[in-house]
């Protein structure tokens, strides 16, 4: 990409962000975030384990130059979350957190009132935080006032591929936040991520739409095309859509005989 944006006083180009869990082996986990192009991965702090060997350890299969960025996944506290946020700032060196607090376990929704809590608990401590949140106008505002460096509204349930199901909420939160808008969850193919950023997201965070399909590194070859063809697009700017014919070649104009 020839443009960048900044996320805690750093800057990337790549606006896919992917996730490190679900491939069929850390072999084609390494080789599908190679293939996407992404500067950003992101780990779930509770499924470390430390003590692995290097063969079945996350971190020893990850791209080198990568920043990683730390997940609260599997959170259901505001206690919980601020906890672990702080485990995985001791254990990167950085404040930079991915910003998690589930509020229903079947569909793993955020907890809106707990997420913003957090945030206004880690914003206070030094962390630059990117919260996962429902596709709510007002949470993302209420977010992006307390300081965090980004808000993440999902685009669907997590895991579901659903892709976009509500543009309409993500222009308004587009109109109404000064932060980076990274979409996050329900991205099932490369069209989805194209949608995203012609719509001015600035990123895309995923995971299962990679990480599940049929070939992972080509999915994230996909994947990332399809984010630079978005990006394109919104900064070219699509004609307008009408509901009649406009001729590429116009009649006024023409000679009579």
């Amino acid at each position: 990409m020839t443009d960048g944006y900044t996320l805690g006083g750093r800057s990337f180009r790549s606006r896919l962000l992917v996730g490190s869990g679900k491939y069929p082996s850390l072999a084609i986990q390494r080789e599908a975030t190679e293939a996407s192009g992404a500067e950003i991965v992101t780990v779930a702090l509770r499924r470390i384990d430390a003590k692995a060997p290097p063969e079945k350890n996350v971190l020893a299969h990850l791209p080198e130059g990568m920043t990683i960025l730390p997940n609260t996944a599997a959170c259901f506290t505001v206690d919980d979350a601020v906890t672990t946020a702080r485990l995985g700032r001791e254990l990167f060196g950085h404040g930079l957190v991915k910003l998690e607090v589930i509020g229903d376990e079947r569909t793993l929704f955020p907890d809106v009132a707990a997420t913003i809590e957090a945030a206004r608990i880690l914003v206070a401590d030094g962390f630059d935080v990117l919260p996962y949140v429902s596709d709510d106008p007002v949470a993302c505002q209420r977010l992006a006032e307390l300081g965090c460096a980004a808000v993440m509204p999902l685009a669907a349930p997590i895991g579901s591929g659903l892709g976009i199901r509500n543009p309409a909420n993500l222009r308004i939160i587009l109109e109404t936040v000064e932060v980076p808008v990274i979409v996050d969850a329900g991205v099932g193919t490369a069209s989805d991520a194209a949608v995203a950023l012609e719509l001015g997201c600035t990123a895309v965070l995923m995971n299962s739409g990679i990480a599940g399909a049929k070939d992972p590194v080509k999915m994230a070859r996909a994947m990332r095309l399809a984010i630079e063809a978005g990006r394109l697009a919104y900064e070219a700017g699509r004609i307008p859509r009408r509901l009649y014919a406009s001729a590429s070649s116009p009649l006024d104009g023409l000679a009579s005989f």
